[in-house]
C-alpha cells in the first residue's frame, strides 16, 4: 500500500500524483499532484517545464471526446 505525503494546504487530505502523455506521446510521469479533499483542491502541475501551483480545476463535465 502506497502512503502519499499529507496536503500542507489544509493537513487532511492526502496529496496523489497523476500521470500523462506528452506530445509525442511520451508518458509523463507525475505531471500533477492533487489533494484528495475536495473542499481543499491543492495541486501542483508541470506544463513545459514549469511549475503550476494551485491552479483552478475543472470537473471535466465539459469534455468532449475526440
Amino acid at each position: 500500500m502506497y502512503q502519499f505525503p499529507k496536503c500542507r494546504k489544509c493537513d487532511y487530505g492526502d496529496l496523489v500524483p497523476f500521470s500523462d502523455f506528452g506530445s509525442q506521446g511520451a508518458p509523463i510521469h507525475f505531471k500533477a499532484w492533487v489533494c484528495t479533499n475536495p473542499d481543499c483542491g491543492y495541486n501542483i502541475k508541470i506544463r513545459n517545464g514549469d511549475i503550476y501551483i494551485d491552479e483552478p480545476i475543472n470537473d471535466g463535465q465539459g469534455y468532449i471526446r475526440r
